[in-house]
């Protein structure tokens, strides 16, 4: 098989020291990689950027004109500042260099760069320490002519680099590689792209793939850069979409054991104290076609916190357990595993609760209990087993397991996730609930190869929540009204959550939704939001507890760092009512139900994510008892932080809040492990604004696999997607 250009490692390419550098800095390996490494902006050699809108430790790449170079001495030991200061024609920004005298050779008045740099601050100046520069030949700029014109106007591309690699030293290894780059096979068919013209006139032609690479790393116009943009951008919605597909018809060949339900699930029906809503029935129904095939279901339920996922599981466990099969479901938290557990036996009632026996195993079980569960779940005694990480061990063995349900499955790995249904003798059916609606383009992405079912409507009698936005940056004088308003519902008899981001200074709740606490991971519109360190349970619950408008009040801590008896002891406690307020970590995020609480105070609220907010709000309001949310932020009017609080309070809508999470952060790696937030693995495209483009794509790849689901006919395609897939990306598509 030949091997493509793509593939060549970069150091035949550009060099052992070049290969090296790229490598360290950014992981390239491949030629491809460095080809894929995209320009994150364009700037222009007659275009100064506006230094009044940099902000302080910003790293910055920038266009400026030099207008004044200064040496003076140190006053407090040997050598010399050089000090020069550059400009947009508006603002002033300073370059200093200690000892690097020989400098204002190059950098004289008048003459235009690109400098890069952090924005730090001294005496009120804001300034670049060390920056590396490249400057424009001067030159070109003095010829007057049309071609000095062209040259100032052409894009010059901006990428993302680092403190060791600078955006120009990329430029550089790139040109060398356009330089020698062969025509490249296209892994578009020729006849998709005819039928995309064909479909709307007026869409863009695709670019073949080397003159996309061309003109996206050395455009001569902004058209060039724009084309190339949009036809990379459906190269890789394309290949992805194929992946997902290739992937979603290889499942449905595996051979699964059909589950019919019968007289087990029928009794419970008749049983129920209520009337299912319409979306339980339905998605009920798309569940029970799936495990009555012979194709294992893989199937993801999306719904509000307390729209009745649950039950839905349950009544699917029921019909696996009608023919002698096991149902596991894995749970995130041990708190939430030995709720599952207690709900599960109330749910099914005493008689039938004895019939199958659920069970509970995790990794805090005495070994005595541990010894009995491990029993009844590989003899079969046992037909619904609840448990966390510890169901994943090699001691556990299962008789016969038939559905696997993944609760809030954003919470565990790949491998984690595939264990478990590996302990199958035949593929189990797979089925995946998240409280977080997921908007359609990420299910097209991230879910690609899974059936989606939605349960939208909330049972009858849940109450509305109020939620406010307690601006601590506008308002200081309401961390008090905060406390108070709490203690007047507790006077009515309710109990009340305070959600903080971390357990004490040193340690943050383990959570992979947690905003990253680093600015430079995220927009520089939160740097004021995460400056400053989080509260915690250890500082904020001595607080709450003297408080005068709390006095006599039971406070207690509950976080991920206590004993698993300690946790679960905590919260039967506060399910009793023994506790009137709890302070905790996101521990308490997914599944803690307390009718009686009606309060939930999330301090610090713009650390975390809207979906995170949202369902921490889900906690209250369950029992009739009218909800009250107060998100206490400090972040500032117009951040982004501040933007995603109000969001989160101004509806209550989930699946309109998942839009607004999906525009305010970024998309996951959607072909790795990682599913909410974090660096993205998508290079051009983006889920929140491209869902026609993905739907194309998608529509073009199906026609592609249906006819050759091999992909025989189609080798650049299949080349494609090896190499899109790499190791950890193969096994998550072959595995989720």
């Amino acid at each position: 098989m030949n091997t493509s250009p793509l593939d060549a490692k970069l150091s035949s390419a550009v060099g052992d020291r070049s290969a090296n550098s790229l490598k360290k800095a950014f992981g390239m390996l491949t030629v491809g990689d460095l080809l894929t490494h995209y320009p994150r902006r364009y700037a222009r050699r007659g275009e100064l950027t506006a230094l009044s809108e940099l902000r302080v430790d910003e790293s910055v790449t920038i266009v400026a004109e030099v207008i004044e170079v200064v040496e003076r001495s140190m006053k407090q030991r040997k050598g010399s500042i050089l000090e020069v200061r550059i400009t947009d024609g508006k603002g002033i920004l300073v370059l200093t260099f200690f000892n690097q005298a020989w400098r204002k050779n190059d950098l004289k008045p008048g003459v235009r760069g690109i400098f890069a740099g952090k924005v730090g601050e001294y005496r009120g100046t804001r300034q670049l320490a060390h920056p590396d520069y490249e400057l424009f030949e001067a030159g070109d700029e003095r010829d007057s002519g049309p071609e000095a014109k062209k040259w100032a106007m052409m894009p010059i591309p901006i990428y993302p680099a680092t403190s060791t690699v600078a955006s120009w030293q990329i430029a550089k290894a790139l040109g060398v590689v356009l330089d020698t780059l062969p025509t490249l096979d296209d892994p578009v068919p020729a006849e998709v792209r005819s039928a995309l013209r064909a479909h709307d006139s007026e869409a863009p032609e695709l670019l073949d793939l080397t003159t996309a690479y061309q003109y996206i790393h050395r455009p001569e116009n902004d058209g060039q850069w724009r084309r190339a943009r949009d036809t990379l951008r459906f190269h890789e919605a394309f290949v992805l979409q194929a992946a997902l597909l290739q992937r979603r018809a290889a499942l449905r060949e595996q051979p699964a054991t059909p589950r019919t339900p019968g007289a087990e699930l029928a009794g419970f029906d008749a049983e129920l104290p209520f009337t299912l809503t319409d979306d339980q029935v339905l998605v009920g129904d798309e569940i029970a076609r799936d495990l009555a095939a012979d194709a294992p279901m893989n199937r993801l339920v999306q719904g509000e916190v307390g729209s009745g996922k649950t039950l839905v599981a349950v009544r699917a466990m029921l019909a696996v357990a009608e023919s002698g099969g096991q149902s596991a479901l894995l749970a995130p938290t041990e708190v939430l595993a030995a709720q599952h557990l207690r709900s599960i036996v109330h749910t099914l009632g005493p008689d039938r609760a004895a019939r199958l026996r659920p069970v509970l195993l995790t990794g805090q079980l005495p070994m005595a209990e541990r010894r009995k569960a491990l029993l009844a779940i590989a003899s079969g005694a046992s037909r619904i087993v609840i448990g966390t990480h510890a169901l994943l061990g090699d001691q556990v063995q299962f008789a016969d397991l038939g559905l696997v349900v993944v609760d809030e499955q954003h919470r565990f790995g790949v491998e984690q996730r595939e264990s478990l249904r590996r302990k199958g003798a035949r593929p189990p059916h797979v089925l995946v609930l998240t409280a977080t609606p997921i908007p359609r383009t990420v299910a097209m992405t991230v879910f690609g190869d899974l059936d989606i079912s939605t349960i939208a409507q909330l049972p009858a009698g849940r109450t509305p929540i109020v939620s406010h936005v307690v601006p601590l940056a506008d308002k200081p004088g309401w961390w008090n009204r905060v406390w108070q308003r709490l203690g007047e519902e507790l006077e009515q008899g309710r109990q009340g959550f305070v959600v903080v981001p971390a357990i004490d200074p040193a340690t943050r709740e383990d959570d992979p939704d947690a905003l990253a606490d680093d600015p430079t991971d995220g927009s520089a519109d939160d740097v004021d939001a995460v400056a400053r360190p989080p509260a915690t349970v250890a500082e904020l619950t001595p607080l709450l507890q003297s408080h005068p408008a709390l006095a006599g009040r039971r406070v207690e801590p509950l976080h991920g760092r206590m004993a698993t008896d300690e946790k679960d002891a905590t919260m039967q406690a506060f399910a009793r009512g023994e506790i009137d307020v709890l302070v905790a970590t996101t521990v308490i995020e997914v599944g803690v139900d307390v009718p009686n609480a009606s309060t939930m105070v999330v301090v610090d609220a713009d650390r975390f994510g809207v979906s995170q907010l949202h369902q921490l709000r889900g906690r209250v309001g369950r029992g009739g008892v009218p909800g009250l949310c107060l998100f206490v932020t400090a972040a500032v009017p117009e951040s982004l932080a501040r933007e995603r609080v109000e969001a989160v309070a101004s509806t209550l809508d989930g699946f309109e809040l998942a839009q607004v999470d999906l525009e305010l952060r970024r998309e996951g790696d959607v072909l790795g492990a990682t599913q909410s937030g974090g660096r993205s693995s998508l290079k051009l495209l983006r889920v929140a604004t491209d869902g026609d483009l993905i739907l194309a794509a998608r529509e073009a790849a199906d026609g592609v696999l249906e006819g050759d689901a091999a992909l025989s006919g189609h080798p650049a395609l299949k080349a494609a997607l090896d190499r899109r897939l790499d190791d950890a990306a193969r096994d998550f598509l072959a595995k989720n």
